[in-house]
This record gives C-alpha cells, structure tokens and sequence, in this order.
C-alpha cells in the first residue's frame, strides 16, 4: 500500500501517544509511514523529508512533538502539503510550550493543530483521513461509518443513566 500519509515524530518517545493514530490509519485502510526527526537535533533530515515528501506520494503530514515542538512549523515550512501539528506534552510545562509552539504559526505558514497527546494524534488521523477523501470516496464512506459509530456509543453510554434522570 502506497504511503499519503507521513507521520514525524520529534522523538521516539512519541510513539506510545501517536500509535492510535497509526492504528487507525492501518484500520481504515490508509497507507502511511512513520518517521523520527527533530526540528532542532536533525534540521536536515526535517527538511529534506518534508521537501522529498511529495514526490514520495504522500499527500498529508501530521507531525508530533513535545517541548519547544517547532518540528510542524519547519515541515510546513519545507512543503506545500498540508501539515496537522499534535503537540505533546513532554516538558516540565505539561504540553503548554508544545502547544503554543505548534499552534502560534506566522501567517502564510499554516498548521493544523490538534488537542494535545494521544487524543491529538488519533484526530489529526481523523483530520488527515478527511482531506484525503475529498477525493476518495471509499474514504468518504468510512467517514460516514465512523460518524455514525460515534453517534451509537454516545447513545449507548447515555443509557447507562437511569432513566428518571433522562430526558425522554
């Protein structure tokens, strides 16, 4: 299966917070690929993958760091794809530097940021998986799917009120 969808991790560390989002990836059928590359401990290998990356065929980047997290930025910098920041919360700052270093992008430099951690990562699939079926309507239908799972479990765990606190 042909990668559209490249994963860059600031660190190693990462992979326990956005394996979700590979998993869901993986389930639905999407082919990506994941990488470790830091903003500031590898610049080079930041920049070429993210310049390298459309000729590879991939279509979307989601890019997970913590701490100073400049790693989105530097990708969006380096390519015209559209590039989903997850920031993760690795400092002594709990994931409030990782977010405002994601989110605080000059203007004609867009990220898309997602929530911190894990629930970011499985998002910024979710998010990535969207844009890749403007075209792809196999991917427009587990959309749908996915929506309508949504709407079952949140219906299911209302049920587990009991009923004379429900609205009916």
């Amino acid at each position: 299966m042909t990668a559209e969808v490249g994963i860059v991790l600031g660190s190693a560390s990462d992979w326990p917070s956005v394996e979700p989002a590979a998993a869901l990836l993986k389930d639905w059928g999407v082919g990506f690929e994941v990488t470790v590359a830091s903003a500031h401990r590898a610049p080079r290998l930041v920049q070429t993958y993210a310049r390298e990356a459309p000729g590879r065929g991939l279509k979307v980047i989601i890019a997970a760091a913590g701490a100073a997290a400049h790693l989105a930025g530097v990708l969006a910098a380096e390519t015209t794809l559209p590039v989903i920041g997850v920031p993760m919360a690795s400092s002594s700052l709990q994931g409030l530097d990782s977010l405002l270093s994601t989110v605080q992008m000059p203007a004609g430099v867009p990220v898309a940021t997602m929530a911190l951690g894990s629930a970011g990562a499985r998002n910024a699939a979710v998010f990535a998986v969207q844009i890749l079926a403007l075209s792809n309507p196999r991917l427009q239908e587990i959309l749908r799917e996915h929506k309508q799972n949504l709407e079952r479990q949140v219906i299911e765990a209302a049920g587990k009120i009991p009923s004379e606190y429900r609205k009916t």
